[in-house]
């Protein structure tokens, strides 16, 4: 149950609404899996830029459950499913065409 506690509490420090955050805790064969639901609007919060913030999160649940001889992963539950994310990764490539390149484009490098 450490691993549980320590996640609710760093969760809700770095988030705007704290009481949304809700921690799920079950265990298979695999190991201890602790499942994250947040307030969408705090996502950005809980995974960070290029998901070091989760990614980091991760690293000092495993240290917690190397502690505890067991094996614990973090499932970050997402509402809006993969289909948010394909739409920003759709936007962020396509905004790359529309940067205009002439001025540069017959430089001699």
């Amino acid at each position: 149950m450490e691993d549980k506690q320590f996640l609710e509490i760093v969760v809700k420090a770095i988030v705007a609404n704290p009481n949304d955050v809700v921690v799920d805790r079950t265990i298979d064969e695999r190991g201890v899996l602790l499942t994250l639901k947040t307030n969408p609007a705090d996502m950005g919060y809980v995974i960070g830029r290029k998901g070091q913030t989760a990614q980091s999160i991760r690293t000092l649940l495993k240290i917690i459950g190397a502690k505890n001889n067991s094996r614990v992963n973090l499932k970050i539950y997402d509402p809006e499913g993969p289909a948010r994310h394909e739409a920003r990764e759709a936007h962020r490539d396509t905004s790359r065409d529309d940067i205009d390149t002439s001025a540069i484009d017959d430089l001699k490098i």
